[in-house]
């Protein structure tokens, strides 16, 4: 169907005057903005190092593998994070949680986390059913090294440590209560909740539960 010209608004281009178009008053408008920041001076400048940033409540910084109540680490090595983590910074191996763990079936062997690699998006935190980990306030780690800004479990847990009695990082997110189904306790299992075929490439892995190993660090990126 044909537009008609007449049922088109069309927008018309402003005519320029004398003035206008020598640009002078957008220079005396702009000249009067800067007078106006020089006679009334207010700096905001916050004198860093000696004088620290106040961050809000949710700022993103370096992450934490949260404890339970028995020192043991939260993680159950479920790989949501990892699967959820939009930068692959994640990596973690599963293993076979230890006997006196009934509470759980696994446990990371292995957590590597690069913090370099990382965007602190907070999408590892999100997808956690376990608030294993988290992401704290501390915003100035530095290394010398790309390979020491690659942290394992044991680093992870030594946050922890360091920021769990911190009144600016406290342990923010906790198990709140189950919902109706958790009180059935004696079902039946209809059937398994996934069934893989045995001739899947998943089945015959050497190593079930393995996201992936730790990105490798170049030689000539390490100074």
């Amino acid at each position: 169907m044909p537009i008609n010209p007449k049922d088109v608004s069309w927008v018309e281009e402003p005519v320029l005057g004398f003035w206008e178009a020598t640009f002078l008053p957008a220079i005396v408008q702009g000249l009067k903005t800067t007078l106006g920041h020089m006679t009334d001076y207010r700096p905001v400048t916050q004198q860093y190092p000696e004088q620290k940033p106040i961050l809000p409540q949710h700022y993103r910084g370096v992450h934490r593998l949260n404890r339970d109540e028995k020192g043991r680490v939260k993680c159950v090595a479920c790989m949501l994070c990892a699967t959820a983590c939009p930068a692959n910074c994640i990596a973690i191996e599963a293993a076979a949680a230890p006997p006196d763990w009934p509470d759980r079936d696994k446990f990371p062997a292995e957590f590597v986390l690069d913090e370099l690699r990382c965007i602190y998006c907070g999408m590892c935190e999100e997808a956690c059913p376990v608030d294993a980990i988290e992401l704290t306030h501390i915003y100035d780690m530095t290394s010398e090294t790309r390979a020491a800004m690659v942290f394992n479990k044991e680093a992870l847990l030594g946050i922890y440590d360091k920021t769990k009695d911190n009144p600016v990082d406290p342990v923010r997110t906790g198990r709140g209560k189950l919902g109706p189904a958790s009180e059935f306790k004696d079902l039946a299992a209809l059937m398994p909740a996934t069934a893989v075929d045995q001739d899947d490439r998943a089945a015959k892995a050497k190593s079930p539960g393995v996201i992936g190993a730790a990105p490798p660090v170049p030689k000539n990126m390490v100074s």
